[in-house]
């Protein structure tokens, strides 16, 4: 009667585990839907649908590609915050590919949301000028292989920069709570390398007598941004609170609790360093204060990415001060990027790349003795400021951080060179004009101007000019088309006809080759 009371309590545990987790999946998933519709209110008008689409693409490649190797390449054979004796390290995990034998799936739809939001990171620093084919490679490629290893190396037993190895680097290793740097530096520094190498947007940048000058443009809906970042702070909560994996265990029960409060303030935190600083900033260069709702924002997000590193094991006084040095190093970072003329359309890259290496230095810095022997009981770790003397986790740290950013390069810079010498990457430069809305999803172009529908006023042409000549392109390729498909046919019905018999009559073959030889002068004038 004993073991069948033990069964059913274990039989419980493991569903009320299963539903925590799909429960927070289901958390970070709609997150997607913050990210598009941070996007959405960043982008020109002219571009939404085009946007909207890559944010939807970004979710399908990732699912694709961490359901066929990605997962495998991450997780095979592990078991999420474990420790294990067997000390062997590996590359990457080879089991498990299109989810064979395994029984955790509930897990892997919590491992697929955290892929999918790394390469949605990416997304926005690429928009209005990429092409789509673009978005839907590298978000396979990043989520198959790119981020896969970076997560086995960190989160599982066997990698080995992760605190759950039975040797871990330095005593102690990389400990990445909720995701600072397997998550927001690996997405970040893929969005720095793309945008890199896809350049800015037409007209962002020129010069003036010299000096470099940034033209802004202005996304067309503030209240999305508003509504975005909300919900990209509800879907948090699941983000870290549910990295605990096993809600049924008591000492993760205290670890989430913990978790959602110092989400909670480190936002707050960031929100208003961000707001009072630009401006007092702004008072300083104009004589007048001016309040940026969008520094605000993004120094809200900036907050939550990086207390997502140490979230559980900090106190709350400690998510306050991170809260607030990322505000300020969000503004440091979006200004260093004009400076190096990177054009990232939702800042993207100082949220989460510098917001990111913040937040993994911090847990060096804060991580609270207690707190971590609750992930890894009978180690010593602690941040810096509780064990002056000892600053192994944050040199751990600083190791994670370099790795990640030395393995994202060295992949990813030549997948997107190699993107961008096929002419695979950037959108044309009439198409990006006028708005990739009109290019690939079939706008009637000068119904859509003459109604207002579309603000292509970003460059110093004319904007008749500009639709006019989109309108003959476009008008010439369909005659083209046209042309072809006419040959095609005309091709296909001689051939038909002069395969029905062995035999012909002269007058027929001479009418056949007068056909052959116009059909021929037809096909030199239109290919």
């Amino acid at each position: 009667m004993l073991r069948c009371i033990s069964n059913t309590i274990d039989e419980t545990k493991s569903g009320v585990d299963a539903f925590y987790l799909i429960y927070a999946a289901s958390l970070v998933f709609f997150m997607q839907a913050g990210f598009a519709m941070v996007c959405a209110g960043s982008v020109r008008l002219k571009n939404l649908q085009n946007t909207m689409l890559k944010n939807l693409l970004d979710a399908c490649g990732a699912a694709l590609g961490f359901y066929t190797v990605g997962y495998a390449f991450a997780w095979g054979s592990s078991y999420p915050g474990i420790k294990v004796d067997n000390d062997e390290l590996t590359f990457a995990g080879l089991s498990n590919f299109f989810l064979s034998d395994l029984d955790q799936k509930a897990f892997w739809l919590f491992q697929f949301s955290f892929a999918a939001t790394s390469a949605t990171i990416v997304a926005g620093a690429l928009a209005e000028r990429s092409q789509m084919l673009a978005y839907l490679l590298y978000s396979t490629a990043l989520t198959a292989f790119v981020y896969p290893i970076v997560v086995h190396s960190i989160w599982t037993p066997n990698g080995f920069l992760s605190s759950f190895n039975a040797n871990p680097l330095l005593g102690i290793g990389v400990i990445d709570y909720a995701g600072s740097i397997v998550v927001h530096v690996t997405g970040g520094q893929t969005a720095l390398i793309a945008a890199h190498v896809l350049g800015a947007r037409k007209g962002r940048f020129h010069e003036i007598d010299g000096r470099r000058i940034a033209k802004d443009f202005p996304g067309h809906s503030i209240a999305l941004k508003m509504l975005g970042v909300f919900i990209l702070w509800f879907g948090w909560y699941g983000f870290n609170a549910g990295s605990v994996y096993y809600i049924t265990v008591k000492s993760n029960a205290v670890l989430a609790q913990n978790a959602v409060v110092n989400t909670t303030l480190s936002a707050a935190a960031g929100c208003i360093s961000a707001l009072l600083a630009k401006a007092w900033l702004s008072e300083r260069q104009t004589g007048e204060a001016t309040f940026s709702l969008t520094d605000a924002l993004w120094g809200c997000l900036s907050g939550l990415v990086s207390v997502t590193g140490g979230c559980a094991i900090i106190d709350s006084w400690a998510s306050i001060v991170i809260g607030l040095i990322s505000g300020l190093i969000y503004l440091w970072g979006s200004n260093l990027l004009v400076k190096m003329q990177v054009d990232d359309a939702v800042d993207a890259i100082p949220i989460h790349l510098c917001s990111g290496v913040w937040g993994a230095l911090s847990v060096g810095l804060f991580a609270v003795p207690e707190y971590v022997q609750l992930i890894h009981p009978g180690v010593t770790a602690a941040g810096w400021f509780y064990k002056i003397n000892d600053g192994r986790l944050l040199a751990c740290q600083v190791i994670g951080i370099l790795f990640v950013l030395g393995w994202v390069t060295v992949l990813m810079l030549p997948f997107f060179g190699l993107l961008h010498y096929l002419g695979w990457l950037r959108a044309d430069s009439l198409d990006e004009i006028v708005g990739l809305d009109i290019s690939y999803h079939g706008a009637n172009v000068l119904t859509n101007y003459n109604q207002g529908n579309i603000n292509i006023a970003d460059d110093n042409g004319s904007h008749d000019q500009y639709v006019a000549e989109h309108h003959q392109r476009r008008q010439q390729q369909r005659e083209q088309n046209q042309k072809r498909s006419s040959l095609r046919r005309r091709m296909l019905f001689l051939d038909l006809s002069s395969s029905k018999s062995d035999h012909h009559i002269p007058t027929r073959q001479q009418e056949g080759g007068e056909n052959a030889i116009e059909m021929e002068e037809g096909a030199n004038a239109v290919f």
